[in-house]
């Protein structure tokens, strides 16, 4: 497939109430490992891909460093990719949409792109963040590459009282609707577990919801049943695999780096 049918693909695999599951990867040979396993896409996570390179989370990882990483993924493997792209590595609606250019020109057919403030704390308003989201549309358009923007908040990761999570859903709701109307594909709510505000908001939601399957999330098939369209893994592959990999060298060592 060439890009515009790979996006095209990945595009069609975010199905209601029968999820995409993307187990996401960190490099080249993450992604090969990933692929052979039955995976139908790819998606990097912005925590793993930094830690897999010496780097913190949070755009400290050097935005050509990660063009590159995108590059290498996409020539290992025919799958469709989706870059996290944290905040566009820029607040400026033009200069973050050169950037995502630079992804699509690395072969990538989608981002996650988030609200938050990078490095500063908070999130953006709506209207600043759909004008970004549109920017980053308006680009893609120009180079004829239906890319699929998965517009990603933190109202609910900002929080970390699950308790008070049904007090932001009507901001998050509002939020999808805007992100929709600026040319948004998809909508992210990580850190969301409850399985009641998870089906409000798919049930509202004008853009297919995308789930993050973390400790305490409901298993993937209550997620299915409450219209999610789409979950990740986000760093917790990368964290299992050093914990693996730890453990390993341990053994060898006799864990005398303890």
């Amino acid at each position: 497939m060439n890009q515009e049918e790979r996006a095209r693909a990945f595009q069609a695999l975010h199905r209601k109430g029968d999820p995409i599951v993307l187990y996401n990867i960190w490099d080249a040979g993450s992604a090969h490992c990933v692929a052979e396993a039955g995976a139908k896409a790819l998606a990097t996570g912005s925590w793993s891909v930094a830690a897999a390179h010496g780097f913190g989370d949070g755009q400290k990882i050097p935005l050509q460093l990660l063009v590159e990483i995108a590059r290498e993924i996409v020539a290992a493997t025919d799958l469709p990719l989706s870059v996290d792209f944290e905040g566009a590595y820029s607040e400026d609606p033009a200069q973050g949409a050169a950037n995502v250019a630079q992804l699509i020109d690395a072969g990538a057919i989608g981002i996650n792109f988030e609200d938050q403030v990078v490095g500063k704390g908070g999130v953006h308003s709506a209207d600043k963040q759909a004008a970004r989201i549109r920017a980053i549309r308006d680009m893609a358009e120009r180079q004829n590459v239906p890319l699929f923007i998965n517009a990603r908040t933190d109202l609910f990761l900002q929080e970390n009282d699950t308790t008070r999570h049904a007090d932001l859903l009507d901001a998050a709701i509002a939020r999808a609707n805007a992100y929709a109307e600026a040319g948004a594909s998809g909508f992210f709510a990580p850190w969301l577990v409850d399985i009641n505000l998870i089906g409000e908001l798919c049930a509202a939601s004008p853009l297919p919801v995308n789930v993050m399957m973390r400790p305490g999330a409901p298993d993937l098939a209550t997620l299915a049943a409450a219209g999610v369209s789409r979950v990740s893994y986000g760093p917790f592959p990368y964290r299992a695999m050093i914990a693996w990999l730890r453990g390993e060298a341990e053994k060898v060592y006799g864990g005398a780096g303890k």
